[in-house]
């Protein structure tokens, strides 16, 4: 997803040939999502801060957007298509708490073109990266989408006990149905700024099988390593201070908690799911 400038720099690959996704066009999906974060983040301002609740983490708000405009969304040159944004008031929350602005967020995936970016990865998302390079926006299955909904609670909780937080900061959950499709996208922080200089690039799993970058990608000027190359590049592995050892194992120990405790809470549900159907079946 990066590459080196000429100025030896690590930044993004954008692609130059347009992409369809889901009989979508990106350039019609750039501009739906736009349209609907720039509503639907306006919309936002009429509602008053307060505390948030734990319904609030479960509200789905959703908007039609014709082509032809209505009285409460302009007209555009795209198909129709209507925008849901998931749990708008938690996720203005988290973005106050990472000190994102509403005007900031806006103009920069509002107001300036979106970049589409290479994906060397085989999920076969799309990633679109916001011209001042703050905001990486990519397209998720539904099942990613829903796991990060029922993670929303376990997330609010860990950013307010654990601020060493090494977790993704997501910014907006949104959904834009069009052609009889849902295109489901999260919005998160960019990790690899173009200003940032990269000595080593790591793709790391916590897995060891096939967990080697080919040939062809180690004789790129800046490969990304895999597991296995970690290992072998690091075979002692990497050295820290104590106070720093501490406060990074202090805060993985935490993080691995919220996805942890969210899967004990999916399986508990799945289960209670599977002998309530087992129980009607048998009545």
């Amino acid at each position: 997803m990066s590459t080196t400038s000429e100025n030896g720099m690590e930044g993004p690959r954008a692609t130059s040939r347009e992409k369809t996704y889901k009989k979508t066009t990106s350039s019609a999906l750039k501009g739906a999502i736009q349209l609907g974060i720039g509503y639907t983040v306006g919309n936002l301002t009429s509602k008053p801060d307060r505390d948030v609740l734990m319904q609030d983490f479960y509200v789905v708000e959703s908007v039609f957007l014709p082509s032809e405009g209505s009285n409460l969304t302009p007209a555009h040159h795209y198909p129709d298509f209507r925008f849901k944004t998931y749990a708008p008031l938690a996720f203005r929350y988290f973005r106050d708490l990472f000190g994102i602005k509403p005007d900031d967020y806006l103009y920069s995936l509002v107001n300036e073109p979106l970049i589409e970016l290479a994906n060397p990865g085989a999920s076969g998302s799309l990633f679109y990266l916001t011209s001042d390079d703050e905001f990486i926006i990519k397209t998720v299955q539904h099942k990613e989408a829903k796991f990060l909904q029922r993670l929303l609670p376990g997330y609010y909780m860990n950013l307010n006990q654990n601020p060493r937080t090494l977790l993704p900061k997501f910014y907006g959950l949104y959904c834009i149905q069009t052609g009889g499709f849902n295109i489901r996208l999260v919005v998160m922080n960019n990790v690899l700024p173009r200003s940032v200089k990269m000595h080593y690039k790591y793709d790391l799993k916590g897995s060891t099988y096939k967990r080697r970058a080919s040939r062809k990608e180690r004789e790129k000027a800046r490969p990304t390593y895999k597991d296995l190359d970690f290992q072998d590049m690091h075979e002692e592995g990497l050295y820290f201070d104590t106070e720093t050892y501490n406060n990074l194992m202090k805060t993985l120990q935490r993080d691995c908690r919220v996805g942890s405790e969210q899967s004990s809470l999916s399986e508990r549900s799945r289960t209670e799911e599977t002998s309530h159907h087992a129980r009607e079946q048998l009545m």
